[in-house]
């Protein structure tokens, strides 16, 4: 059975405590499997970097972005059974080390629920200047950036050292209740290569799931002898950024697709959607959102 997963209300001005706690609630109760992160915290007003990889400007939506960590932490709290994820955490925007304490912090929250960990390299050049990092070296510190994660979630005393983070020898406590997965939102060659070393999932969007699939081979060509297959966790916008719309009932045929390939999942991200003005349209779309699930548990 393919898993169906809903990104969490997020982004823009119709966010508040009650819309998520209500959106996260009514998600379960409908029989979602998972619910989702993003990670922005500041919109430029002067950009430089190209969003989604083209001249494309960021959309307004980004000029609000509630914290990932501490939206999780809230959602743990306000649901029971559903399972949570992050896709996906900007390596540029964090330092590991405070990462995996509080990814693993949320975790006990969450009684174990918070079970894939999405990490990519980002595309904004002003979010890593904010936080002292150079984003040329945005594929390098990410290949130091997933061990030393590693080290803090694995057994004390905890150590590592490589080219950007050094750590220990020390005690880092709370440990994840179980071993976190790690789903990687990259899709350059460098990005591939580094999903098919460090990975266990990968998260790719909009692609003919035809693609995806040519893709995987690719990237599971690459893979250590006795390492397990990446899978995928695909995601799909009810309304991309650039404004294409797609039905309920198309999602659901390409979470068909997802599902008669063999592939885990699916998430819906629904924080772009141009109705959304309030907390209660959120709210209707969500109840529309059945046929999705229904082709990806049938």
């Amino acid at each position: 059975m393919t898993t169906v997963g809903l990104c969490l209300p997020q982004l823009g001005p119709a966010v508040d405590a009650g819309l998520v706690r209500d959106f996260a609630q009514t998600a379960e109760g409908m029989g979602f499997d998972h619910l989702w992160v993003q990670d922005h915290f500041l919109y430029a007003l002067e950009q430089e970097g190209e969003y989604g990889g083209s001249a494309q400007a960021q959309p307004e939506r980004y000029k609000s972005v509630w914290a990932p960590t501490e939206l999780l932490g809230a959602v743990a709290a306000w649901t029971s059974t559903i399972q949570l994820g992050t896709s996906v955490l900007v390596g540029g925007n964090h330092y590991p080390v405070q990462l995996a304490q509080r990814l693993a912090t949320v975790d006990q929250l969450a009684s174990g629920r918070l079970d894939v960990i999405g990490l990519s390299v980002g595309w904004s050049v002003e979010e890593h200047r904010a936080m002292g990092v150079d984003p040329t070296t945005r594929g390098k510190r990410m290949d130091d950036f997933v061990p030393t994660l590693r080290a803090c979630w694995g057994p004390d005393p905890v150590e590592y050292s490589g080219p950007f983070f050094e750590v220990g020898p020390c005690l880092m406590q709370p440990k994840p209740v179980s071993e976190f997965r790690l789903m990687s939102g990259m899709w350059s060659g460098p990005g591939l290569a580094r999903t098919a070393a460090q990975f266990d999932l990968w998260n790719p969007g909009s692609l003919p799931i035809p693609t995806v699939l040519e893709m995987l081979a690719g990237v599971n060509a690459q893979r250590a002898e006795g390492q397990p297959p990446v899978d995928v966790i695909y995601r799909v916008a009810l309304e991309s950024t650039a404004g294409k719309r797609l039905s309920v009932d198309e999602v659901a045929e390409r979470t068909a697709e997802v599902r008669d390939a063999g592939l885990e999942g699916v998430i819906v991200e629904t924080n772009f959607c141009s109705e959304i003005d309030s907390p209660a349209a959120w709210m209707s779309l969500l109840s529309g959102l059945e046929p999705i699930l229904k082709a990806a548990h049938s």
